[in-house]
This record gives structure tokens, C-alpha cells and sequence, in this order.
């Protein structure tokens, strides 16, 4: 009998006034198949469970005047010390650092996170600075809350996860991998190998792609990847000089 114990499931705490916003998309493909298999696991905490008025307030007017509202430190505080392990703490913001390749691969190393979805103006920055939040964004535009970028978040780290994806080749040759040094992914083809378009314009495959040789259609993969990385994502040649 094998007695081995199994690994614990990467998990996330989510705190969020929308908890049933979740798994949403995450529920689904290949990270509803892991979520199933147990690979990694998810827990939502309602952060209005911890107001203690009757309307259930978590918010109130900024120090300082400004138009909108903050979520308040001590009800964040409450929620967030009801979880057991919240492990690497991350509040989805728009200041905060671009999510990026490497920033996924680093965050499936820890056992768990717990991830601050904001909603109005913003959270009390004491907070934040007391319980050491990292800011983490998913682009230079604002969301109305934080639930969407924690799915992409997730999303970004689940499909990482040993086990998760069925071809173990697919994660290091994708955009941004270090396999390939950071580029954007070459173009992808399959049959068949001439289309004709409904109006009437015949497509063909590259002629590399059919002609066997392995060696040179890595270059030209190469190629590609670089080529496209230099017209569209000109700083990321920059960040790998």
C-alpha cells in the first residue's frame, strides 16, 4: 500500500464583496478539471460579514476630502485574520506592479495566497502597509472591481500547476516563457493546408511548416517570435539585452 501522502492543493483566499463571483470562468476547462481533481482549491470570504453596524457599512468618506468612498482597515482587518492561512497577500490595484509571467511562476511557489479584491476608491493604506499587501495590476486601466483581475490572476498561476495542462511542452513555448527567452509566441497553423476563405482567397500553410525539417522550422519559429516581438512588444527585447 502506498502510504505516501499526497500534496496539499495550491489554494487561494479570496476577500471580496462578491463571493459569488466566483469560481466564475475558473470553474471551467482546464482549471475546472484541476479544480475537480483537487490541484488547487479556492475559499471566498464576504468582507460584509466582518461590518458590525446594521446596514453592514465596510466603506466611509476619504481623510482629506475626494470623491469616492475607502474600504475601511478594521473590517478588512477582521476578515482577513479569519482565515487560517493566508499565506503571500496580494490586493488586485491599479498602481501595483503588471502582472507578468515570471510574477505567476513565482506566486504558484507559495502554498497559498489571499487576494484583497477592492471596490470603490480604493482600501485604507494602513491596511495594506500593516498586514505587508503586495499591489499587483493587470493593465494601465481601472475596473470597477477587483474580482475580474484576481480571476485573471488566478487563471495566469492555475494553468501553471503540475498536473493542469495535458502537454507538458505547450507552458515553454508560449508568449513570454523563459524557454524562449521572453518573446512573444510564433504563429500556429493546422489543416487544412490550403483555405479558402469565403470569398474566395486561397491561404496556404508556409511551405517551412510541411517540409519535415525539424531544425528549420525551429528557426523559422524563432524567427517569427522575434520578428513579431520586435513590431508589437518592442520593450520586451529590451528587458531581455
Amino acid at each position: 500500500m502506498n502510504t505516501t501522502p499526497q500534496a496539499a492543493p495550491w489554494h487561494v483566499n479570496l476577500m471580496t464583496l462578491f463571493p459569488e463571483m466566483f469560481p466564475g470562468p475558473l470553474g471551467q476547462s482546464l482549471s475546472g478539471r484541476a479544480l475537480e481533481k483537487k490541484i488547487w482549491s479556492w475559499n471566498a470570504s464576504n468582507i460584509r460579514d466582518f461590518a458590525t453596524d446594521n446596514h453592514k457599512t465596510v466603506d466611509d468618506t476619504p481623510f482629506g476630502g475626494g470623491a469616492g468612498m475607502v474600504m475601511r482597515a478594521d473590517i478588512l482587518e477582521r476578515a482577513f485574520l479569519s482565515i487560517p492561512n493566508p499565506g503571500k497577500r496580494i490586493y488586485m490595484s491599479p498602481r501595483g506592479r503588471v502582472l507578468n509571467q515570471r510574477m505567476a511562476e513565482d506566486f504558484i511557489t507559495a502554498p497559498s495566497l489571499t487576494i484583497l479584491c477592492g471596490r470603490y476608491e480604493g482600501v485604507d493604506q494602513r491596511f495594506l502597509d500593516a498586514y505587508d499587501f503586495e499591489e499587483v495590476s493587470i493593465g494601465d486601466y481601472v475596473l470597477s472591481g477587483g474580482e475580474p483581475a484576481a480571476m485573471i490572476l488566478m487563471d495566469a498561476c492555475v494553468r501553471l500547476l503540475p498536473g493542469v495542462m495535458g502537454n507538458v511542452d505547450t507552458a515553454g513555448e508560449e508568449s513570454f516563457a523563459e524557454s524562449t527567452g521572453g518573446l512573444l509566441e510564433y504563429p500556429h497553423y493546422t489543416r487544412p493546408a490550403t483555405w479558402t476563405t469565403a470569398d474566395g482567397r486561397a491561404l496556404d500553410v508556409p511551405d517551412i511548416l510541411t517540409s519535415g525539417n525539424h531544425g528549420k522550422v525551429a528557426q523559422w519559429r524563432r524567427d517569427q517570435a522575434l520578428a513579431l516581438t520586435r513590431a508589437r512588444r518592442p520593450d520586451l527585447l529590451k528587458t531581455n539585452d
